[in-house]
């Protein structure tokens, strides 16, 4: 795979979200063949203003379902236009807006289901706008996760140099629920969508996970906590039996250190705040979002939508993450047709 084709969702059209995907598709332009997914008038006056050699083609989601897309050079980039209901104010919140962008999300999905793209890249959104349009919405993840009928997926970081990569088994949950949600059957789909991504998607035959404990000192032999001796050991042991490289319970304060991550391909923490600290002190601005256990490839940048920084102007805002959340997918989408090709001819 030469050059994937990566579908851009350019987000929540007050924030910086069409800029960074202009920027960054318009970067990587020799790399891959980006397609925002957007209000074609409002991105193409974004362009403009960018940079006048920026050259976007706009597409109505009725003619690329029908032909598919067209070949364009690679000074081109294609854009297939989801209008907005209303004009979009750098930094100003409009509600009206908020089915325009669950329409970007409803295209790339239904377009890298269909195979017309290799993978998915989200910018920012604001879940608050959808929600004041009276759609019940929750998040990029669980939309995806809902319209591809996968029943759970598991969020993941990943970033630094070395590249590190942290799973959660509990995502947005207040602290005081979290030990109620580690059970031994929830935690054992959690390892098996990790250790079967990591080898569809990553392209690692035996992926190494490395587990958190839950408590301080992984429980210290109980005294501070049984969910290690209660769940997440027997959970280790029954991976291993299946042949799942996955080690553990570790203490998360001692972990995370180059001596144990060498060892490892992926981390898989507890909660929320236990693994995404260390992960984004070492890549904040430069981190991918990647959600797990999805028939699709999806990556997202590690920011929201930054309201301050697009009423400010453009030229503020730092495209970075969104450069390595394209790249990500890309370097998945061509593992996992090789893991496609293999998986073909009896490998």
């Amino acid at each position: 795979m030469s050059r994937p084709t990566i579908a851009i969702t350019c987000g929540e059209p007050a924030g910086i979200g069409p800029e960074i995907s202009i920027r960054a598709a318009w970067e990587l332009r020799d790399e891959v063949t980006s397609v925002l997914i957007g209000d074609a008038a409002l991105l193409s006056m974004i362009a403009g203003e960018l940079d006048p050699a920026i050259r976007l083609v706009a597409l109505s989601t009725m003619a690329v379902a029908n032909n598919g897309l067209p070949r364009l050079s690679r000074d081109q980039i294609a854009v297939i236009d989801c209008p907005l209901a209303e004009p979009a104010v750098p930094g100003r919140l409009d509600p009206r807006n908020g089915h325009a962008v669950l329409h970007t999300l409803d295209a790339a999905i239904t377009g890298a289901l269909e195979g017309r793209f290799n993978a998915v890249v989200t910018a920012p959104l604001q879940k608050s706008v959808i929600n004041d349009a009276g759609v019940p919405f929750t998040g990029h993840t669980e939309y995806l996760a809902e319209k591809t009928g996968t029943p759970q997926v598991v969020m993941m970081l990943a970033g630094g140099e070395p590249l590190m990569r942290v799973a959660l088994a509990t995502t947005h949950l207040p602290l005081k629920d979290v030990s109620a949600a580690i059970t031994f059957d929830g935690l054992m789909r959690t390892l098996d969508i990790v250790h079967a991504d990591l080898q569809r998607k990553f392209g690692l035959p035996q992926p190494r996970i490395l587990v958190t404990g839950l408590n301080p000192h992984a429980g210290e032999g109980g005294y501070l906590g049984r969910e290690e001796i209660d769940v997440i050991t027997p959970v280790l042991e029954a991976a291993r039996a299946k042949g799942i490289l996955a080690s553990g319970p570790y203490p998360a304060d001692t972990l995370f250190q180059p001596k144990y991550l060498e060892q490892a391909d992926c981390v898989l923490a507890m909660y929320h705040d236990q693994g995404l600290p260390v992960l984004k002190h070492a890549s904040f601005g430069r981190g991918v979002n990647i959600t797990l256990g999805l028939p699709i490839i999806r990556t997202s940048v590690d920011h929201g939508t930054a309201l301050d920084l697009a009423a400010a102007g453009l030229g503020r805002a730092e495209h970075g993450s969104m450069v390595v959340a394209i790249r990500v997918a890309a370097d998945m989408a061509a593992a996992s047709a090789s893991a496609s090709a293999m998986a073909r001819s009896g490998h």
